[in-house]
């Protein structure tokens, strides 16, 4: 899915004359996607001169761009920060990757859990870019009085 394309389905939306947050269709999903030692060498902030030269992970590089092609939307979301936007952004394209946005400025430090009103999905990447599979685990959730 090209760019403009995603956009479309990201435009302003209504219902019942109330403008609401727009929903993907079923079937695609909204990929949000680390950098640093996830789909590179891991370089931290205090280190960008090494930025522009990280080595790509090819797994990565095949299986991301693979969702790309199948419509899925690609977000790069950082830790990096906004100074570090124009060496990431041709150090992605210098490497091929496919993708939609690029968000800086993730919080650092890891063990992350993420709040939202909308469905979150959540993959820990451990050295293997592959295609997903489905897993029954253990999550911790809201205590909605439901079993």
């Amino acid at each position: 899915m090209q760019k403009e394309e995603a956009e479309n389905y990201l435009h302003k939306k209504v219902e019942d004359g109330e403008v609401v947050s727009p929903v993907l269709p079923d079937g695609v999903k909204n990929y949000l996607i680390d950098i640093d030692g996830t789909i590179s060498d891991d370089i931290p902030n205090e280190e960008p001169e090494r930025m522009a030269t990280a080595e790509a992970y090819p797994d990565a590089l095949h299986t991301l761009n693979k969702w790309y092609d199948e419509g899925h939307l690609i977000c790069f979301f950082t830790s990096r920060v906004e100074s570090h936007r124009d060496v990431t952004s041709k150090w992605l394209k210098k490497n091929g990757f496919k993708y939609h946005s690029l968000l800086m400025g993730k919080p650092r430090g890891g063990n992350y859990h993420w709040v939202d009103n909308h469905l979150v999905k959540a993959t820990r990447y451990n050295g293997k870019f592959t295609d997903l599979v489905e897993k029954e685990v253990t999550i911790e959730v809201f205590d909605d009085g439901k079993s």
